[in-house]
């Protein structure tokens, strides 16, 4: 069976830029600006700042690394991770959508598979709250079709032989090509029970 998944949505939202220098005081400063646009850009969708957790600072020394080739443009990287997390999914998904905002007042956002996927990512954690009624309704429904299938094989339904609880699954409740299940805000919550009966003639 299948039933609707909104109930208590959650929002997960990593935003990383990075800025890039030959003096690492001077790139930690431009870190540290792209930092403070970053909380005003959230602010002004209604993202307050308890809700950003600023997490570590990466910072990669290019004329450290031994296999370096080359002449070196910028020889400091440095990469910030900001971990929004809020219970309002609307407003973070408004906010992603107006990211280009953040862009063009100079953050260089870092986006691709080394990072994850791009977009906010939205955990549904109803389960728990779902699972006994879509059991009991899964099980009814699996002894409607046993009642049938007796009756039209000329066979008296008996008890139950095996039951298994089923899987449960969390699928976007309009699929798309390259869109996973935690991309979407709508999701649909499927289990499938099996369940063996006797049957009696």
């Amino acid at each position: 069976m299948a039933a609707g998944g909104t109930h208590r949505p959650r929002h997960l939202r990593t935003i990383q830029f990075s800025a890039g220098g030959n003096q690492l005081a001077e790139v930690q400063r431009s870190i540290d600006r792209n930092l403070e646009l970053t909380l005003e850009f959230l602010q002004g969708h209604q993202i307050s700042p308890d809700l950003v957790q600023v997490e570590g600072v990466r910072v990669v020394d290019a004329q450290a690394n031994p296999y370096q080739q080359g002449p070196i443009n910028s020889r400091f990287s440095v990469t910030q991770t900001v971990v929004v997390r809020s219970e309002a999914p609307r407003q973070v998904e408004a906010a992603s959508q107006d990211i280009g905002t953040l862009v063009e007042s100079g953050v260089v956002l870092i986006s691709g598979q080394e990072y994850g996927p791009g977009g906010p990512t939205f955990l549904y954690r109803g389960l728990n709250d779902v699972k006994p009624e879509m059991i009991a309704e899964a099980t009814a429904r699996a002894r409607e079709a046993a009642v049938e299938f007796a009756r039209d094989s000329g066979a008296e339904l008996g008890g139950i032989r095996r039951a298994n609880q089923g899987v449960f699954e969390i699928l976007p409740r309009d699929p798309a090509p390259g869109v996973m299940e935690q991309n979407r805000i709508a999701k649909t919550v499927r289990v499938v029970s099996t369940v063996e009966y006797f049957l009696r003639e």
